[in-house]
């Protein structure tokens, strides 16, 4: 399988604005597409039916991709979309998180009808990342925004989109980046905090399925910068995959080991990543 990782550009970092493909042994291949509406990438997702990469795109659209990196399906540019992370929820649709209207919207996989507002506008105050557990429930993570302001938590929505009051998460040293899923169906996210800070302690914070309890936390070890950690993703053999600044970095999900740098890339200023087979 081909590691593809998104890389912001522009005021968001001095990064390559492409979507980047990298080998099984972490040299890189190059650009994973050429056409000029992939710019300034960020969420990625694979759509589970035709097997295409659905990357959300700086140009204020949705694009699919096929294994050549040729776009077969795109949105319209819609004006303020802003997206952010995306992943195909249990009904098949395409979810972004939309950082301007700080909420989520659906999109049906063939991209050929409007969004759909799944959470209302403005339901948080920045949203860092979401995905949805087996049941159907939706985790959101909250964070801190580019102009400093925002909150930490996480929020879980039934499949009813209501919020479960019992899961609750507090842990006064997270400020959420990204959020998977676990295989064990537990909630991991990568932190920075404080957000933005010189000395921001970075980790994977995992909490408990059930009601929010934190379990463990992934720590680096001295292999690693683990610098503005963004983009989360499961792999193959067991591993938990999470995107930096200038590195992707492998953990052991069994034994929660900090196993070192998979990529590294100067500048490359990764927000998601994804195994496209």
């Amino acid at each position: 399988m081909t590691l593809l990782v998104t890389s912001a550009t522009g005021a968001n970092g001095a990064g390559y604005g492409k979507v980047l493909a990298f080998a099984d042994d972490g040299k890189p291949i190059g650009a994973f597409g050429d056409d000029p509406r992939i710019a300034d990438p960020r969420g990625l997702g694979i759509e589970p039916v035709d097997k295409l990469l659905f990357v959300n795109s700086g140009s204020n659209r949705i694009l699919a991709l096929d294994r050549n990196g040729q776009v077969v399906r795109a949105s319209r540019a819609m004006e303020g979309l802003n997206p952010g992370g995306g992943n195909f929820g249990p009904d098949g649709r395409y979810y972004v998180g939309l950082r301007g209207e700080r909420t989520i919207m659906a999109f049906a996989r063939k991209l050929d009808r409007a969004g759909e507002y799944i959470l209302p506008p403005q339901v948080v105050p920045f949203p860092r990342g979401f995905a949805f557990g087996p049941d159907g429930t939706l985790f959101l993570a909250s964070g801190i925004g580019p102009d400093g302001e925002g909150d930490n938590t996480i929020l879980a929505f039934d499949p009813d989109r209501r919020m479960r009051p019992s899961w609750k998460v507090r842990d006064p040293e997270l400020s959420p980046l990204d959020l998977a899923v676990a295989p064990s169906g537990n909630i991991v996210v990568s932190s920075e905090h404080p957000f933005g800070a010189a000395n921001a302690a970075t980790t994977i914070r995992e909490y408990d399925r059930a009601d929010g309890h934190l379990v463990r936390i992934f720590v680096p070890n001295n292999r690693v910068r683990f610098q503005r950690p963004r983009g989360l993703r499961f792999g193959p053999h067991a591993r938990l995959y999470c995107v930096a600044q200038d590195e992707v970095v492998a953990f052991d999900v069994e034994t929660g080991n900090c196993l070192g740098p998979v990529v590294t890339l100067p500048r490359m200023n990764g927000q998601a990543l994804i195994f496209f087979p």
